[in-house]
């Protein structure tokens, strides 16, 4: 299904990321993998061997999204969808509530999942439209930008990234489709990644998982979970496909969810 995709993944060497990358290359693709630290690094280049390129880069550094789509087109001779999955929890940098919340927490919250996403979507938007071949975005949003929690899910800041994800994904979908680019954005809920860690291992969150996300028996969702569609997404199957938001939740924004007692 991604034969001849050469794609970029920024946030490709851990969690989502990688278990898109695997799927990716398992399809046919092309891969240049960007991570942030170098531990990360050494195990994408482990588990992916010889069928990805693996970058170290900050995704909010203007210069690193530019970099990775030019090793693309130099390594494979085109460059043809971007898979932008890097992003976080801003919790230890002061995200939390509203009255909780820090100025610091809110800006870097921010720069961490919303700037680094600006700044990779216009870098591919620039190539494709330097190339005019069209070509893929895929963008990685969470239910808690439209589906709030509140009880074991409060940082504002993220929610508000998230959300503000989707904003920006449906405007440049619209004013690029005239450019054959389309722009689209994942949603999931809860799932088992380095990031999720603090609510993986609790086990009164675990237990509202299982009515929050019922499917399957009700538990945390996987990685792999997303990539069915991710693939969808990056290949031909889509091409007439934009500006939409999809859910991979376990039934999350459709279930209310049991709070045990307080």
């Amino acid at each position: 299904m991604l034969k001849n995709k050469n794609i970029v993944i920024i946030g490709g060497t851990t969690g989502l990321g990688l278990s898109a990358a695997k799927a990716f290359s398992e399809k046919g693709a092309k891969l240049v993998c960007v991570g942030r630290n170098e531990e990360s690094v050494d195990e994408a280049k482990k588990q992916l061997g010889n069928n990805a390129i693996i970058i170290a880069g900050d995704a909010v550094m203007p210069a690193t999204a530019v970099e990775a789509i030019n090793t693309c087109i130099e390594r494979f001779g085109s460059f043809n969808g971007l898979y932008h999955v890097a992003g976080g929890s801003g919790r230890k940098m002061g995200d939390g509530p509203l009255h909780e919340l820090t100025l610091e927490g809110w800006n870097k919250t921010m720069e961490l999942n919303l700037t680094s996403l600006m700044l990779s979507n216009q870098a591919a938007v620039k190539k494709m439209i330097e190339q005019k071949t069209g070509g893929t975005i895929l963008n990685m949003g969470s239910v808690l930008g439209y589906s709030p929690s509140p009880k074991y899910f409060s940082t504002h800041a993220y929610a508000a990234a998230k959300a503000a994800i989707i904003g920006f994904s449906k405007s440049i979908a619209a004013y690029y489709a005239k450019d054959n680019i389309t722009v689209n954005v994942i949603a999931p809920a809860l799932v088992e990644t380095p990031m999720a860690q603090r609510a993986a291992k609790d086990e009164t969150i675990l237990s509202f998982i299982k009515t929050k996300q019922p499917l399957d028996g009700g538990r945390i969702g996987k990685p792999e979970d997303l990539d069915g569609l991710a693939i969808y997404f990056m290949s031909d199957l889509s091409k007439f496909t934009t500006g939409q938001v999809v859910a991979v939740d376990g039934g999350w924004a459709v279930s209310e969810g049991q709070n045990g007692p307080s």
